[in-house]
């Protein structure tokens, strides 16, 4: 397959790079259904002035690498790294139809993969925002600098619920919800009111439990 061209994608290594090599060269997209995912680390400007950037560096590598291998591993894309915030995508062409049950389960993967779950607390604090919703995904940008994206409301929406986030809490909006199959579930319910937006966005509240010990 690597004689005539085809390589394991960058935004997921699991897929080649076929069709988002042909995307690219045609400007193609398409608006779809979709799922978001945006993770940000909190408290990134206080991290790294208690240590050296040589050491904050190593920390966000860290991170990086746990971030995109959480994505992977649920079918989802990584669209890029801005500064300390993933922002991810799932969606049907890689996922099916569950693509929110396998946003959701990147985004509980990370709260564990970054120490949510353990007694003595993350090695570095984490929120996320998942929202499902309608976008536009396709090739953006000119000459060499042409990537695969999202963009819409969607994305600044869940841009807006990764700000929201405490540290260790995934803020699911109700679409999502709904759509990964949690709407009915016993969570914390909130109505927030999301810089930009002018309609209220409903949200439900996760986290990952401690694991236990025995002993």
């Amino acid at each position: 397959m690597r004689v005539i061209g085809k390589r394991p994608s960058k935004k997921n290594p699991n897929w080649c790079n076929t069709c988002f090599k042909f995307m690219e060269k045609h400007h193609g997209g398409a608006e779809i259904e979709c799922t978001l995912l945006f993770a940000d680390v909190r408290g990134s400007t206080t991290l790294a002035e208690g240590m050296s950037a040589a050491e904050f560096r190593g920390l966000m590598e860290r991170y990086y690498d746990v971030a995109a291998t959480t994505v992977f591993e649920n079918e989802g894309l990584v669209d890029k790294f801005v500064g300390d915030e993933l922002v991810a995508m799932f969606f049907p062409l890689m996922a099916g139809d569950h693509h929110a049950v396998c946003g959701l389960a990147a985004a509980r993967s990370l709260l564990e993969a970054t120490g949510h779950a353990d007694p003595d607390g993350p090695w570095v604090p984490v929120g996320i925002g998942l929202h499902t919703g309608a976008a536009w995904v396709g090739a953006v940008g000119e000459g060499v600098h042409v990537s695969i994206t999202a963009l819409g409301d969607a994305v600044n929406t869940t841009a807006r619920l990764a700000s929201a986030a405490a540290g260790g809490e995934i803020l699911v909006t109700s679409p999502a919800a709904a759509a990964a199959g949690i709407e009915n579930e016993d969570l914390e319910r909130r109505a927030l009111e999301l810089k930009g937006k002018q309609e209220v966005v409903e949200v439900v509240s996760l986290t990952v439990s401690p694991a236990l010990t025995v002993g």
